[in-house]
């Protein structure tokens, strides 16, 4: 009989549990002083090493001459950093969905599906055994971390809530399969694991996101829930259903041995004081997750209060500088070279066969020993419509400051700029802004967001002074819901997906308000 099989039953009974709980600590100390003795800069350097010694027999490794590489430089000088689209039309899209030692040994058993929300085009991410280990490894790494800084906090005597997507995966015609990369986690968890964990899998097959929550918090109210992870916006409808069904004030009454909410996804400053009232209690810890259908990237680590790069997991990180994006031969840093302060696109070279993959994240380091960052948005969300170079890190920034002044609570919300009709007249930004409570005096908000604004970035205030080439920011509240219906609209309701942020060209900033104007949801 199989191992895990065996422990399988065992694992319910509450000594077990404890047993078990008290052995992740000793995981955790033990995983925490490994990554804190870490050379992570010579660690990389191997790994990237590793990776191209095991692709050398690939079609991409014949095609870059892997059997030549023997360091850092000898890798960058053959292999350009390439996004998505690349790999789509040289390599993947031809046999797709079988891809057999074309860009990794052996064939892809899984496929991510990840779609752009505001391009609408949809992914296929390769997901090999070698990258279900390195996930694995990530999300020990991230209990593993909190558990160091917080060892009282239970995990494992009670269940582990995973809040994604469908995990229904498609069978395709080579027999792999493909769906949202929580259905790959689901399946792939170990049968040991499984009596930690919920929803059960005949929940998590289901599609309508409206039904699906509502039975979750339906179930769960009954379950010993100790930790639950996912996208801010999602677990806040969620809370909402488990008050309702429960009957109680706050989440900490319905699951009294909540310890952890692991987020990810999205930045979670304009989130954090809302948690923190919808849980009702200090004892729970928060913790960011930095993952992608590519590879996991970084975790946080309780200590710093950061996110820390995890460089041990079959994942080579490289990092170009954002003003150096669009060059031919732009700087390319490894964690043994990056500086901190500078706005860095992160690019991965993966178990997964993706090799110099440009993300379309944005992150900034804040130390070198260990690698901590704070991801600052992606390659394609700024604003610099008037030339004011506005990051999304800084946008969200200014809301939770304008929040905080306000004293209210912001569930979402998105910007671009507006031009005006004679180009000689300023133009402005222009916030959709849905709030949890009352909507605030907008008038206030507005000159909020715009001092903090103002503070962050200078070429912002530069273009502030005298109103004379960009105008006070206005806000548009948002009836509650109206995101949600906006998602829905667009078949992007629930799981993984989230609202964009940001649109520099002004365009989806003008569908959303027509959108909202048209169906009345503007509050």
């Amino acid at each position: 009989m199989d191992r895990t099989a065996f422990l399988a039953p065992l694992a319910g009974s509450r000594l077990v549990r404890r047993a078990a709980d008290a052995g992740f600590v000793r995981y955790a100390h033990a995983r925490a002083a490994h990554l804190d003795r870490l050379d992570a800069g010579r660690h990389q350097h191997a790994t990237l090493l590793n990776l191209v010694r095991h692709a050398r027999h690939t079609r991409f490794g014949r095609d870059h001459a892997f059997d030549r590489i023997s360091s850092v430089a000898d890798y960058q000088a053959r292999v350009p950093v390439r996004g998505y689209e690349f790999f789509w039309d040289a390599y993947w899209k031809a046999t797709y969905p079988y891809l057999d030692d074309v860009t990794w040994p052996g064939k892809v058993p899984y496929y991510a599906l990840s779609s752009g929300t505001t391009s609408g085009t949809t992914k296929y991410i390769p997901v090999t055994r070698e990258m279900v280990a390195s996930n694995k490894k990530a999300a020990y790494t991230t209990t593993a971390l909190f558990r160091h800084a917080r060892p009282d906090a239970k995990v494992f005597t009670g269940k582990i809530f995973f809040l994604g997507g469908s995990t229904d995966l498609r069978k395709q015609t080579d027999g792999s399969l493909a769906g949202d990369l929580s259905g790959i986690a689901a399946k792939e968890v170990y049968d040991f694991m499984r009596p930690y964990t919920f929803p059960p899998q005949e929940l998590t097959l289901m599609t309508d996101w409206e039904q699906k929550v509502t039975r979750f918090a339906e179930l769960a109210a009954r379950e010993p829930i100790t930790t639950i992870s996912g996208v801010p916006a999602w677990m806040l409808v969620l809370f909402d259903r488990l008050k309702r069904v429960t009957g109680k004030s706050t989440v900490a009454e319905a699951w009294p041995d909540l310890r952890l909410v692991i987020h990810g996804g999205t930045k979670f400053d304009p989130y954090r004081g809302l948690f923190r009232k919808e849980i009702g209690s200090d004892a729970v810890g928060f913790c960011e997750v930095y993952p992608c259908s590519e590879g996991f990237i970084a975790t946080e680590d309780p200590r710093y209060q950061l996110l820390r790069i995890v460089p041990d997991h079959d994942i080579f990180f490289e990092f170009v500088p954002v003003d150096q994006l669009g060059k031919d031969f732009p700087e390319r840093h490894t964690l043994a070279t990056v500086e901190t302060g500078v706005q860095y696109a992160v690019v991965l070279t993966t178990c997964a066969g993706v090799w110099s993959y440009l993300v379309g994240d944005t992150v900034a380091f804040e130390r070198r020993d260990p690698p901590l960052i704070r991801f600052t948005g992606r390659t394609k969300y700024f604003l610099s419509a008037f030339g004011e170079h506005l990051i999304q890190e800084e946008v969200e920034k200014g809301m939770a400051a304008a929040a905080r002044a306000a004293g209210v609570d912001v569930l979402d919300f998105h910007v671009g700029p507006v031009f005006p009709p004679d180009p000689r007249t300023p133009g402005h930004h222009l916030y959709l802004a849905e709030y949890a409570g009352a909507v605030p005096d907008l008038a206030a908000f507005a000159a909020a967001l715009d001092a903090e604004l103002n503070s962050l970035n200078e070429d912002y205030a530069a273009h502030r002074v005298g109103d004379l080439t960009m105008l006070l920011p206005r806000v548009l509240p948002v009836r509650r819901g109206g995101f949600d219906a906006w998602m829905k609209s667009r078949g992007r309701y629930g799981g993984q997906n989230k609202v964009p942020r940001m649109d520099n060209t002004g365009a989806l900033t003008a569908d959303l308000r027509a959108w909202f104007e048209g169906g009345g949801w503007l509050a």
